[in-house]
C-alpha cells in the first residue's frame, strides 16, 4: 500500500541529496528539494519551499526537530515533528516527541510517543462587503 502510493507521486523538484549510512552531521540542516537521510543528525532539519520532501530510512536517525512541507518516515526520531502537507509513517518509524500534520498515512508498526495533533486547514478569508453609499445605488 505505501509503495504504490509513493510511486504515484509527483515530484516537480528532482534534486536530491544523500546522507550516507555512517555519516553524522551535528548542528542545523536547511535543504530544498529532496533530502534522504540513511544517517544521522543532531540539530533541527529544515525543508524550505513547498516542495521540500524528507525521506528518512529505516537507518536513519534525527535528534532534533523536524520542519518540512512533505515527509516519509521509517526511522528513529527523538523530537518534535511539524508537517504541513503530508507526513508517511512506514513500518518502522518511531518518534519519540510530539508531532503535528496536516495529512497523514500510518503503517501498522509505526510509534508515536507524544501528542499527534492535526493542524487545521487555512480558513478561508472573505472579501468584506463594499461600502455602497445609498446615493451611488445603482438602478436595477
Amino acid at each position: 500500500m505505501l509503495n504504490r502510493k509513493r510511486n504515484e507521486r509527483n515530484h516537480t523538484n528532482h534534486e536530491t541529496s544523500l546522507i550516507a549510512r555512517g555519516t553524522v552531521i551535528r548542528g542545523d540542516l536547511r535543504f530544498s528539494g529532496t533530502l534522504h537521510l540513511d544517517g544521522r543528525i543532531e540539530g533541527t532539519v529544515l525543508g524550505e519551499g513547498d516542495d521540500a520532501m524528507f525521506t528518512l530510512s529505516e537507518h536513519g536517525q534525527v535528534h532534533g526537530e523536524i520542519r518540512v512541507p512533505q515527509a516519509v518516515i521509517n526511522g528513529h526520531v527523538t523530537g518534535d515533528v511539524y508537517v504541513t502537507v503530508r507526513l508517511e509513517l512506514a513500518p518502522q518509524a518511531r518518534i519519540d516527541g510530539d508531532l503535528r500534520y496536516h495529512t497523514l498515512e500510518m503503517a501498522a508498526g509505526a510509534q508515536v510517543n507524544g501528542r499527534i495533533s492535526r493542524q487545521a486547514e487555512e480558513a478561508q478569508r472573505e472579501l468584506p462587503a463594499p461600502d455602497i453609499e445609498l446615493d451611488e445605488a445603482m438602478p436595477a
